[in-house]
């Protein structure tokens, strides 16, 4: 029986003792080293797969000295299991409910569900066992992670994004946080019904993005830019040549004329390494209508923003901050990282004539992820880039069980981006602006 089912049945958490934790971990290691890309082959047949592990597990124990025939036998089970599949991770990780995984040493793993974290009684049966689910994961990715290289971010095949840390790093054994995406992409009409914008600001988003404005996703750690940016990204037009620039492969666009680029990290020479940078850089060749960047978070700023002002119309992109004004603070100072001696009202006047549109985003405390901004880029006033909110998120109350009660609404301020609109054929009601309009009252989110 698996350690994490005899937790859920009522046995006691806490180490297990394994006196065949060092030959599991050596000969896991020899048999993913042996089959190599074939183990993650996505063609490869799952039964031939299955044989194939059976024969090279057999034969790397019958190199093992002091085991009895019902040793090797469970033995052999164990690491099969552990090879074709993720271990006690395998049901959290089909649960679709799930958004995210967080083990934390071998004897503590937490989830989250519907925003809120909690404890599971999955289990791994010690360090060693966590570290060969980690080392099958990453080498799924094509990468690596050891104590040479004990940080690493990688992509699962369904598309999940983990990351792994490992000590002398983390003293508190190997730590694995792995984000989940929903199977399905979610469209406009289920963040109104979650509560993270309403229909007017929907509809706002989806003709912006038509009318060929840059617009920049602000916002925490899990506060929804990735699925804002893919919603946004549905309203691009199917002739429209897209190119998509990520550190782990994340968006999910469905459009018929879309190249995907994902970056690489350098391999055990220290070589190899293609940096976001490079691929921005790069896109700017191969005739791009519109450029995504999934997170911008270092000197590629300059060349995405030079990108945009120079008839890259439509781009969009993300990046970590706390307010809108934040984060246009935080693209100059990555600006000012690709290493030229640039005036800082320079670098302005770039942001200021790139981006149109920042959608600021926030989790809340109930956990909840809402729109809290969404203002305009305008001109210069003096050496300071001007915003103006087109609409805001107003708090009104927190129930008594803690769910943040607020509406997401016009400012009343017409945006003078506008005659963009007219310039593409994209009508967009001036009603929609005015602060008379019936603002949705929203809810806790999940």
């Amino acid at each position: 029986m698996e350690l994490s089912e005899r937790l859920s049945n009522g046995a006691p958490p806490g180490p297990a003792v394994d006196p065949f934790a060092e030959v599991k971990d050596r000969v896991h290691k020899a048999v993913i080293s042996a089959l190599g890309p074939r183990l993650f082959n996505a063609d490869t047949n799952v039964a031939t797969l299955g044989e194939r592990v059976e024969v090279d597990v057999a034969e790397q124990l019958g190199e093992e000295e002091g085991l009895s025939r019902t040793d090797r036998e469970h033995l052999a089970r164990d690491i099969a299991d552990d090879i074709l599949g993720y271990g006690p991770l395998e049901r959290l990780l089909a649960d679709d409910t799930i958004t995210e995984i967080m083990v934390n040493g071998p004897f503590e793993v937490w989830i989250e569900r519907q925003g809120q974290l909690n404890q599971t009684p999955a289990r791994f049966i010690d360090e060693s066992h966590l570290r060969r689910i980690i080392t099958k994961m990453v080498a799924q990715a094509g990468r690596r992670v050891d104590e040479s290289h004990p940080m690493v971010d990688a992509r699962l095949p369904d598309g999940s994004r983990m990351n792994a840390l490992l000590p002398p790093l983390s003293l508190s054994g190997p730590l694995l946080t792995i984000r989940k995406f929903p199977k399905r992409r979610l469209n406009g009409q289920e963040l109104v019904r979650l509560g993270t914008l309403t229909g007017e600001t929907v509809e706002f988003l989806e003709r912006c993005v038509k009318a060929r404005l840059n617009v920049l996703v602000s916002g925490g750690t899990g506060s929804g830019k990735t699925t804002l940016l893919n919603i946004a990204s549905g309203a691009i037009p199917e002739e429209d040549r897209l190119v998509t620039i990520e550190e782990t492969a994340e968006l999910q666009l469905h459009q018929k004329h879309v190249l995907r680029l994902e970056t690489r990290v350098r391999n055990a020479e220290g070589k190899g390494e293609v940096t976001i940078r490079e691929l921005v850089r790069n896109s700017l060749r191969m005739r791009p209508d519109r450029i995504i960047v999934g997170e911008v978070r270092g000197p590629e700023a300059l060349d995405m923003l030079q990108a945009m002002n120079t008839g890259h119309d439509g781009s969009l992109c993300t990046l970590h901050a706390n307010t809108p004004r934040d984060a246009l603070s935080r693209l100059e100072t990555m600006v000012l990282m690709a290493g030229y001696e640039l005036p800082m009202r320079a670098i302005r006047q770039q942001i200021s004539s790139a981006l149109d549109v920042v959608i600021h985003l926030e989790r809340m405390r109930d956990r909840s992820r809402r729109v809290t901004a969404i203002s305009e880029v305008q001109r210069m006033e003096g050496d300071i880039i001007t915003l103006q909110d087109i609409f805001t998120f107003e708090q009104q109350e927190i129930t008594s069980d803690g769910a943040v009660v607020g509406h997401l609404g016009p400012t009343g301020h017409r945006p003078d981006f506008l005659r963009r609109f007219e310039k593409y054929g994209v009508e967009m009601p001036f009603d929609l602006f005015s602060s008379g309009t019936s603002w949705a009252a929203t809810g806790a989110g999940p």
